[in-house]
C-alpha cells in the first residue's frame, strides 16, 4: 500500500500581499539559525551602483580619468623615447667601433734627407746621388742646365778668381744637365758626405789623385755616359749628361744606392710656423708693457724687418759676386748677378727627346731661387802655379744662414773629409735649413764679404 504525500502549493501573488511580505522580512530580524542569503547584499550594492552621484562624485571622477589618461601618454611618450634612443643612440653607439675600424689611419710622411721635401716612402732617402761639377764662366757656360733641381749646390772660386759649382743630385728628372768641367781637391771634401758617383772631366792632379786612393764613384769625361751639344755650348763648356745615362753608369758598375749624410732639414710645417714668426717680428709696432709705480710703463719693441736683400762677393773677379733678393710669396732667394744679370737656369723636365739641345728645346730659361742661402768664410789662397785656388777644407770659420726672410750669423765646422759641415747659431745649435735647394757659398776672409 502506498502512501502519496503532496507538496503543499505556493501561491505567488502580487499587489499588496508581495508588499505586506517585503515589510514583514525587512521588520523580521533573523534568528541564529537561519541561513544567510548573499543576493541580499549584492543586490543592495547593484542598488547602490545606479543610484545617481553627487557633484562631488562626478568631480573626482573626472580627475580620476584625466590622472589616468596623463599617466598613459607619459608611459607612451616614454615608450616611443626609449625605442629612438635604442634606434639612433644605441645602434649608433654600437656602430662606432665599425666605423673606427673602416677608418684608414693617417699615412706617415717621409722626408728627403737631400731637399727636406716630402717624398712618397723613405727608400727613396737610398737612390743613388750624383756629384757634378758645373762651370760658371761667361763664355758659353750659361745659362746651365737642370741645375734648379740640385738639392744642394756648393759655390767655390776655381781658378782665376771664377767660381764653380758642385751640384749634388738625387733621382734627377732633366732630360739634360751640364755642363760639366773639371774637379779640385776641395770640392771632392763636400761631396764626400753625399756617397755620390763624382761626375766630371779631369781634374787638378791632386783632384785625381784623390779620386785613385778614395775608392770613389768616379765618372770622368766619357762618351759612354756623355755628349758634346754643339747648339747650345762651345767647348770646352758643352760636355753634357741626362739621369738615363748616369744610371747606365750606376748599373755598369753596381751602384745601387748612397748612404748619404746630409744637411739637417726642417720639415714643411715647421719652416712655416718660422716664416709666420718672422712676419709677425716684421710688423712695425709692438708694445711692451710692464705695470710701474707711478702707472703703466710700455715701450716700443723695434720691428725686425725681413731681410730682403743679400749680396755675397768672392773678390777677386767682380762679375762672379751675386745678389739674392728675397721674395716672401715663393719664400725663396731670387739669385742674380753683381751687374744686375739674372742667373738663368735650363729646365728640361718631361722632355722625352733623348739628348735634347736646351736653347731649342726647354723653353725660356728661368731665374734659379734656392730656398736657402748659406755663406762660409774661408781661407783660401793661391795654389804655387799661381793660377788654381786652395781652400781649407776641414776646420772652423765664421758663417751666414739665410732662410725664410731672416739673417743669421753663424759658424761652420767639418771635422773630417767624411763628416758633413754643421751650422750653428750663437748659441750653439746646429741650425736645419727649410725644404728646398740649399746654396753653400764658400767666400776667402781675405778677399770677400757679405752684405745684408
Amino acid at each position: 500500500m502506498s502512501v502519496e504525500q503532496n507538496e503543499p502549493d505556493i501561491e505567488i501573488t502580487d499587489g499588496p500581499m508581495e508588499s505586506n511580505n517585503i515589510e514583514k522580512q525587512e521588520n523580521h530580524i533573523p534568528s541564529d539559525d537561519e541561513v544567510y542569503d548573499p543576493r541580499m547584499e549584492q543586490k543592495e550594492a547593484f542598488n547602490k551602483l545606479k543610484a545617481p552621484k553627487t557633484a562631488e562624485e562626478i568631480k573626482k571622477s573626472k580627475h580620476k580619468k584625466i590622472a589616468i589618461i596623463v599617466i598613459a601618454i607619459i608611459i607612451v611618450l616614454a615608450g616611443i623615447g626609449a625605442a629612438v634612443y635604442f634606434i639612433f643612440f644605441a645602434n649608433k653607439k654600437n656602430d662606432e667601433p665599425a666605423a673606427e675600424a673602416q677608418k684608414e689611419p693617417e699615412k706617415p710622411k717621409f722626408y728627403s734627407k737631400l731637399t727636406g721635401r716630402e717624398i712618397a716612402n723613405d727608400g727613396e732617402n737610398s737612390l743613388p746621388t750624383y756629384c757634378i761639377q758645373i762651370p760658371n764662366g761667361a763664355d758659353g757656360a750659361r745659362p746651365q742646365t737642370g741645375l734648379d733641381e740640385a738639392g744642394v749646390v756648393f759655390e767655390a772660386i776655381a781658378e782665376a778668381g771664377i767660381t764653380r759649382f758642385a751640384a749634388v743630385f738625387q733621382d734627377p728628372q732633366s732630360a739634360t744637365i751640364g755642363p760639366i768641367r773639371s774637379l779640385r781637391t776641395y770640392y771632392l771634401d763636400w761631396d764626400t758626405p753625399f756617397d755620390c758617383t763624382v761626375v766630371h772631366a779631369g781634374g787638378s792632379d791632386e783632384a785625381i789623385q784623390a779620386l785613385a786612393v778614395g775608392g770613389y764613384r768616379d765618372l770622368t769625361e766619357s762618351y759612354d755616359y756623355m755628349w758634346r751639344d754643339t747648339t747650345s755650348y762651345w767647348a770646352p763648356n758643352n760636355l753634357m749628361t741626362s739621369p738615363a745615362l748616369l744610371a747606365k753608369f750606376n748599373n755598369d758598375h753596381g751602384y745601387n744606392s748612397s748612404a748619404l749624410t746630409s744637411f739637417p732639414r726642417l720639415t714643411p710645417d715647421e719652416a712655416d710656423d718660422l716664416v709666420s714668426e718672422a712676419r709677425e717680428k716684421a710688423e712695425p709696432q709692438q708694445t711692451d708693457c710692464a705695470e710701474g709705480e707711478e702707472g703703466t710703463d710700455c715701450k716700443a719693441t723695434p720691428a725686425t724687418p725681413l731681410v730682403t736683400n743679400i749680396a755675397v762677393n768672392f773678390g777677386y773677379v767682380a762679375t762672379f759676386n751675386t745678389t739674392y733678393q728675397y721674395d716672401e710669396q715663393s719664400n725663396t732667394y731670387l739669385r742674380s748677378y753683381a751687374s744686375g744679370e739674372q742667373h738663368l737656369v735650363y729646365s728640361c723636365a718631361d722632355i722625352a727627346k733623348n739628348q735634347p739641345t736646351p736653347r731649342a728645346d726647354c723653353g725660356v730659361a728661368k731665374q734659379i731661387a734656392p730656398s736657402a742661402v748659406a755663406v762660409m768664410m774661408v781661407d783660401e789662397y793661391l795654389d804655387t802655379d799661381n793660377y788654381h785656388h786652395v781652400i781649407k777644407t776641414i776646420g772652423t770659420g765664421n758663417a751666414y744662414v739665410f732662410q725664410n726672410g731672416t739673417a743669421v750669423k753663424a759658424t761652420w765646422k767639418k771635422d773630417s773629409k767624411s763628416s758633413q759641415i754643421e751650422f750653428r747659431d750663437a748659441d750653439g745649435n746646429v741650425i736645419a735649413f727649410t725644404p728646398g735647394q740649399l746654396w753653400v757659398a764658400a767666400v776667402p776672409n781675405s778677399s770677400g764679404s757679405v752684405q745684408y
